[in-house]
């Protein structure tokens, strides 16, 4: 009988995981185990990545149960760990908490149907990644990555660097921030996040991951912890194109818990279009003119070595046979609509912009208080915290922990009726979309014929979000320093961002520019145990 041989846990692809399964070189357990030596090792000690911010309590018998289950076509992940961002509910022992005190005791009646998903595949779900509170929603300027319960998530590549006020100089990005960093550090196969604008692209470029923000619909949201029906979504966060590939394969399906799925389309294996030569014909807009250089807002404010990264990506997707064309978006498209937008006074007692307005947009502050009360209703238990108005009087009345940041947003969000039925509402979701979607993007592709638009990291993730749109990050190379403050080398990607459903020409598009580049490396003095 063979010996079975050791995985290199550290850097090791999900589908390498999935194929040392099948050839019976590792078992489930000794993955489970490996994962938690690491989160032992780098998350709780050394560098205190802080990315878990609860570990499954029953993992290991979980994969107990898969170690003579081998991988199959009915059972992908047969024995695969994987970590899921705290706002997506699990019906288990494991609390849904949102990284916030006030649900700290707080558990799920049920599995978000995500998670349903990710079971049935036979993932071993490892635990519960951190955040940022709320998914960003709860104060402005709150530092990514930073929740009153799980406390700060460290950025991999610089995680001792932080400013006076113990806020990473070298973001972890947010809001998935832990789900990110975990796999980046090799906590973890894979890990779940969500976005409503963002919190995908950001933590995945800050970490140098493959990410793929989902056509809103594709990946059923129920039972998970809301901002915006308009716009949120789950999706994958894996170390290359292939992985995200997989995981999206076992995710996108219609639900009926989730109309927004019901016009769902997808092709029966995202895998099977991930061809070297996928960038072969494609048409690929770079929202960047150099003759109309006021509206260059995604290129044109491009730090040196920023703009170095993005020009080598360039031609490597040229080299590759993609056409690049060269050409503004819309104005109106970047812009947004008239009346999109609202003033909030930042309270936050830590903010550099303590004082200043900041302008959120409606749609997220109108939605979250309607969507966070349904599903405080109908999701969770073991919490006393039934509505919007319980998590603020809460916060209030433990202000010294719960409230470092501040909850201006919380509060303008309070302060609406709850019911979407302000007209200023109405009026700003359609505004988004006549902007972003009709003036925006349609247009853009439309115009000048493209396959796809490719954004410096996160920059485009505004754009496709109010849309649904989905878009596909890559790790493209790195860079340094922040504002005025030296770091380490971290990484930045490009993001290929498309049409409704195209998630497959996306991958495509990002699988053979993966396999050109070859960008992506692993966050330093994160070693093999």
């Amino acid at each position: 009988m063979r010996k079975p041989t050791r995985l290199a846990v550290e850097n090791a692809s999900m589908a390498d995981a999935i194929q040392a399964l099948a050839e019976g070189r590792t078992t489930a357990t000794a993955l489970v185990r490996a994962y938690l030596a690491r989160i032992e090792a780098f998350d709780r000690a050394g560098p205190s990545l802080n990315s878990v911010r609860e570990v499954n309590s029953d993992a290991l018998s979980i994969a107990a149960r898969f170690d003579s289950i081998k991988p199959s076509a009915d059972q992908p992940l047969a024995g695969v760990p994987i970590l899921i961002k705290d706002n997506i509910a699990t019906g288990d022992e494991q609390h849904t908490t949102a990284g916030s005190l006030a649900l700290a005791t707080a558990r799920a009646k049920d599995d978000a149907t995500v998670v349903k998903r990710l079971r049935a595949a036979g993932a071993v779900i490892l635990g519960k990644a951190n955040l940022t509170e709320f998914a960003n929603i709860l104060a402005i300027d709150m530092p990514s990555g930073y929740s009153s319960l799980g406390g700060q998530v460290r950025n991999p590549y610089a995680p001792q660097l932080v400013d006076d006020r113990g806020v990473p100089v070298v973001p972890p990005g947010g809001s998935s921030s832990g789900s990110a960093v975990a796999v980046a550090a090799g906590l973890c196969a894979a890990a779940i996040g969500s976005e409503t604008s963002g919190s995908l692209l950001s933590p995945a470029t800050n970490n140098g991951l493959v990410t793929v923000k989902p056509t809103v619909g594709l990946i059923s949201r129920a039972g998970i912890l809301p901002i915006s029906h308009s716009q949120d979504t789950a999706g994958p966060l894996t170390r290359t194109v292939r992985d995200a590939a997989i995981l999206l394969n076992v995710m996108a399906a219609r639900d009926p818990l989730d109309t927004a799925t019901q016009p769902l389309q997808r092709p029966a294996d995202y895998t099977a279009g991930l061809d070297k030569d996928g960038l072969k014909g494609a048409r690929i807009g770079v929202p960047s003119d150099p003759d109309d250089p006021l509206n260059d807002t995604y290129y044109g404010k491009l730090p040196p070595r920023s703009a170095k990264v993005m020009a080598e990506a360039i031609a490597v997707l040229q080299d590759a046979g993609a056409t690049v064309v060269r050409a503004s978006m819309p104005t109106a498209g970047w812009i947004g609509g008239p009346g999109t937008t609202m003033s909030v006074l930042n309270r936050n007692p830590l903010s550099r912009n303590k004082g200043n307005l900041a302008t959120p947009p409606i749609v997220f502050i109108y939605e979250f208080k309607r969507d966070l009360n349904l599903y405080l209703r109908d999701w969770a238990v073991g919490t006393t915290i039934r509505t919007m108005a319980d998590i603020v009087a809460f916060n209030k009345a433990n202000a010294d922990k719960a409230l470092r940041f501040g909850q201006d947003l919380f509060l303008a969000a309070q302060a609406t009726k709850g019911d979407l039925s302000e007209l200023e509402y109405r009026s700003a979701r359609s505004m988004d979309l006549l902007a972003a979607k009709k003036h925006g993007m349609d247009a853009y592709l439309a115009e000048h014929k493209l396959d796809a638009v490719l954004f410096p990291g996160a920059a485009g993730a505004a754009i496709a979000a109010k849309a649904g749109y989905p878009s596909v990050q890559v790790p493209a190379g790195f860079i340094s320093g922040v504002g005025n403050k030296e770091t380490p080398d971290y990484p930045l990607g490009i993001t290929f961002a498309g049409r409704a459903w195209s998630e497959a020409k996306l991958l495509r598009m990002a699988y053979a520019y993966e396999q050109a580049s070859n960008a992506r490396r692993p966050p330093p003095g994160l070693p093999a145990l």
